[in-house]
């Protein structure tokens, strides 16, 4: 009865949101308990009605988007992570898509990029465990475990016909955000690699500016955005800011008044109007796809590589009563020209797509960075 109960809370409040009227909600209400009866008593194997709960609330937030989830109490205990730029893994960013893992982004220097798994990659098994069927917080459960032990991941990829295996060994994840070095033919050229956006990258990112700024050879700027998942997007704001003398940088959009915000640049440009190009791909997600798209609608950088994610939603985790969680979409991403980043992505001025078996970026083989190169010198 408990069961039943708690069955008919959670179809009542989901309906009532969408059902057209009182009579269908009430057709929806019966054939829901209808369907859960007849599996109670037909199904070929007894069920654990807490695990099928579990799954039918998940299925109402999984309809949403790929980046709601249900997690129950012992997920949401197990995921409460350090967001302090340190945690356990594999290195990889990912979504929910066609029910199967999809990669946004592997992390620079981890696990999962050292072992080769590539943005836009499908993860279809975890181990011996099909992907199918598995909610996206049950799919990470299955990559974490313990520093040092090693997991099997299968994988589809683009234009693979078969199915790839990686073999991926566990560790500490710590993430450096910000790499940077001086390219150019004559030196001239400050290339700074932005990982990720965590709460000390806009204190790198300046004081690598600052210290370039000094050099007097310094004629412009190439900031590689590739591979980057995203992270704080106060952090997005403040680097987007260092580039921008004034107008919007992003805004944000939900059904709540406090979730319905703009945020404007400040006053001065740290680099005086040296030329930008901004590097993406499609393991750009989120913040990352903020900053490209900021400076693009500005026309302060030029964006090269391949269209980034479309990630351009923020979720909110929201504790439950019943020591569960979940992660719940509470507003969208718009750019200053008042485009969503979501689904579509940022697209670059000039597509260059990551061609040779032997890509890896910032290495003479990165055919992106090449051209980025050869526009600067030309």
């Amino acid at each position: 009865m408990k069961f039943l109960t708690l069955l008919f809370f959670l179809v009542f409040n989901f309906n009532i949101i969408y059902a057209s009227n009182s009579n269908e909600l009430y057709e929806k209400i019966d054939l829901f308990g209808e369907v859960l009866e007849k599996i109670k008593k037909d199904y070929v194997d007894e069920i654990d009605q807490s695990k099928m709960m579990d799954s039918a609330i998940n299925g109402v937030l999984q309809s949403l988007d790929p980046y709601s989830a249900y997690m129950s109490p012992e997920l949401f205990k197990e995921m409460q992570t350090d967001t302090k730029g340190q945690f356990g893994g594999l290195g990889i960013e990912i979504s929910m898509e066609s029910g199967v893992v999809k990669v946004i982004a592997p992390i620079d220097d981890t696990p999962a990029a050292i072992a080769g798994i590539k943005a836009g990659d499908y993860i279809i098994k975890i181990g011996n465990d099909q992907v199918q069927g598995k909610s996206l917080m049950e799919a990470v459960k299955l990559m974490r475990g313990p520093v040092g032990t090693t997991i099997k991941l299968t994988v589809r990829r683009k234009n693979i016909k078969k199915p790839i295996e990686f073999k991926v060994t566990r560790k500490i994840i710590e993430v450096k955000s910000v790499n940077s070095e001086i390219l150019g033919t004559n030196k001239n050229l400050g290339y700074i690699r932005l990982k990720s956006f965590n709460e000390n990258s806009d204190k790198q990112f300046l004081n690598i500016i600052k210290e370039y700024e000094k050099n007097s050879k310094i004629e412009g700027y190439i900031l590689d955005l590739r591979n980057n998942p995203g992270g704080l997007l106060t952090q997005a704001i403040n680097i987007t800011d260092f580039f921008l003398d004034d107008g919007e940088i992003v805004s944000t959009k939900g059904r709540k008044i406090s979730e319905t915000r703009k945020f404007f640049a400040k006053n001065g440009d740290e680099i005086k109007g040296k030329p930008i190009i901004v590097l993406i791909n499609n393991g750009s997600a989120s913040a990352s796809e903020i900053l490209a798209g900021a400076l693009k609608d500005h026309k302060r950088a030029i964006i090269l590589g391949e269209n980034s994610y479309g990630k351009g939603s923020v979720q909110s985790i929201i504790p439950l009563r019943n020591g569960g969680g979940m992660r719940l979409t509470i507003s969208k991403y718009y750019l200053p020209s008042g485009s969503s980043i979501s689904e579509v992505g940022v697209t670059p001025d000039i597509v260059i797509e990551e061609s040779g078996n032997d890509f890896k970026i910032n290495s003479k083989s990165d055919n992106q960075l090449n051209y980025a190169l050869k526009l600067f010198n030309s």
